[in-house]
């Protein structure tokens, strides 16, 4: 099975309006049908950049209004997959939950309507003391026509459990929505998705917001790249890097997934981390 992905490296910037919003969104995933993608990652916190519109008395949402915004969000990125027949994994978007609390949702767009959703398991201090969000507590994968993959929101792929957990249920490709606003966190981010890649012997494919919105506080700075990330093993490019984008460019990146060469890696590479794990000294899953 051989797919093409592409991901948004996103630029946030300043809009007055929802429509402007849907223009941007609308011409990335136009952008990339025309390169005859069949899934399409934006980037975590995607969203936020609708915080930067005015409100009636000319000042900017506050965070605590963005679920509001999630009926419209829903029905543009199901619209889009619909139209181009891509899977869309719309980066992330903040949803209230049912007890009141709101959650960091990675959203998984299907061509035929369908619609997966992933909460954050593991949060940053500022998204618990500064928007007050809660964690999501379990971790899934999903089918696809190509073979199952997981979301993994940013932070989440600094923890090599959950990348165990979703592999042992089949998942291939992790799909990292990020978002970042300095060196030092992307970085973390980035370099965590190959220690990933050549743990469990899978793709990883990450993105992150770029540019700026001037009136939303906490996302003032961003600092991103998108990457297509592969084990670091002979059949793959040398650093295990199908491609990536330059660094804080409003941009897409585009390549090639052939889970046939993960099948022979992992059975014959020059090492095979997942088939020689120890489980008789450390916990596995099953």
């Amino acid at each position: 099975m051989r797919f093409r992905t592409a991901a948004v490296q996103y630029k946030l910037t300043d809009i007055d309006s929802f429509a402007e919003f849907e223009e941007q969104v609308t011409h990335s995933v136009r952008n990339a049908s025309e390169y005859g993608v069949q899934f399409l990652l934006f980037p975590e916190f995607l969203t936020t950049q609708l915080l930067s519109i005015s409100d009636e008395n000319g000042n900017p949402h506050a965070f605590e209004q963005l679920p509001s915004f999630t009926e419209a969000y829903l029905a543009l990125f199901t619209k889009l997959a619909e139209i181009y027949q891509i899977y869309i994994i719309g980066g992330t978007h903040v949803r209230q939950c049912a007890d009141g609390s709101r959650q960091n949702v990675a959203h998984l767009f299907h061509p035929d309507g369908k619609v997966d959703t992933q909460g954050k398991v593991h949060l940053t201090p500022t998204e618990v003391e500064e928007w007050n969000m809660s964690p999501a507590d379990g971790i899934e994968v999903f089918q696809t026509h190509y073979g199952k993959i997981a979301m993994l929101t940013c932070y989440d792929i600094e923890f090599p459990e959950l990348v165990r957990i979703v592999r042992s249920k089949g998942a291939d490709v992790i799909f990292c929505p990020s978002c970042t606003d300095d060196r030092h966190g992307f970085y973390r981010v980035r370099y965590c998705c190959h220690a990933r890649t050549v743990e469990n012997q899978m793709y990883v494919v990450t993105t992150g917001t770029v540019g700026s919105l001037r009136k939303v506080d906490f996302m003032r700075a961003n600092f991103g790249q998108a990457a297509i990330i592969a084990p670091n093993d002979i059949p793959f490019p040398p650093g295990g890097i199908i491609a990536e984008g330059l660094l804080n460019d409003d941009m897409l990146v585009v390549g090639d997934l052939d889970l046939q060469l993960l099948d022979e890696v992992r059975k014959n590479g020059s090492v095979r981390p997942w088939l020689d794990r120890r489980p008789d000294i450390y916990p596995t899953w099953k």
